[in-house]
């Protein structure tokens, strides 16, 4: 790798394991059922429902706008942070004696600091498309809530038929949200490597531990969890 040691190397595929292992862990194991991403799953599924129902849908349409300009924000975002770190490549000499002469800095190469800067342009492409492709769902969405049936029809079949595919659009939506805004996080991890591979081994631990404590044992999550048992029961959606 370019003149990278072991320890470089460990700290690499120890970033590259955890990213991968917390995706499956929240995203398709048995456990992941517990995580706030599965309880909301649960409430989009009862929102739809509810939704069906209602003679008035204005504030269905507010609520599904405020989802589309916060994935918005976050794609445009994404940009600014693909150009800024295309912009370290311009200003490699500078930033690498910066990062020097911090006190746990590991001085590298010029090629050796170019890869690690394209490494982080990668991680920053993958949340934009998450989040564009999230923003795109959420516009198929809105055309789907604007065809739902009246509430005089709210008991047949295609009504029924029509909030599965409401509540499966706006869901995958989430979950690439979830995805891009998971790359976010760790990108933060990622630019501890700019310091040391000690340091990226820490900052990676670190951005996992927090965003686990969050999915399974924060505040909020264990407010939801209850009432989580609850809607997925009436919904008759199984937790994920």
């Amino acid at each position: 790798m370019i003149g990278f040691g072991l320890v470089d190397a460990f700290a690499v595929v120890f970033f590259a394991l955890s990213w991968l292992g917390y995706h499956a862990i929240v995203e398709h194991a048995l456990f992941g059922a517990r995580s706030m991403n599965s309880v909301m799953h649960g409430y989009r599924r009862r929102w739809v429902e509810v939704m069906l129902r209602r003679d008035v849908r204005i504030v269905d349409t507010q609520i599904t706008a405020s989802l589309q300009n916060g994935t918005a924000f976050f794609a445009s975002t994404s940009l600014f942070a693909i150009g800024g770190a295309l912009t370290l490549l311009r200003s490699t000499e500078d930033v690498m004696s910066l990062f020097a002469d911090l006190p746990f800095g590991i001085g590298s190469t010029r090629a050796q600091w170019e890869l690690k800067v394209l490494g982080l342009v990668v991680i920053f492409v993958y949340a934009f498309f998450k989040f564009a492709w999230s923003y795109r769902l959420f516009n198929y969405g809105a055309i789907l809530l604007g065809a739902t049936p009246p509430p005089s029809e709210a008991d047949t079949p295609e009504a029924r038929a029509h909030v599965r595919r409401l509540a499966g659009m706006l869901t995958d939506a989430g979950r690439q949200f979830n995805r891009g805004q998971r790359a976010f996080f760790f990108a933060l991890a990622y630019v501890g490597w700019f310091v040391s591979p000690a340091v990226f081994l820490g900052t990676t631990a670190a951005v996992l531990m927090v965003m686990a404590q969050r999915q399974f044992a924060s505040p909020a999550q264990h407010a939801l969890l209850d009432d989580d048992l609850h809607v997925s029961q009436e919904s008759g959606t199984p937790r994920r």
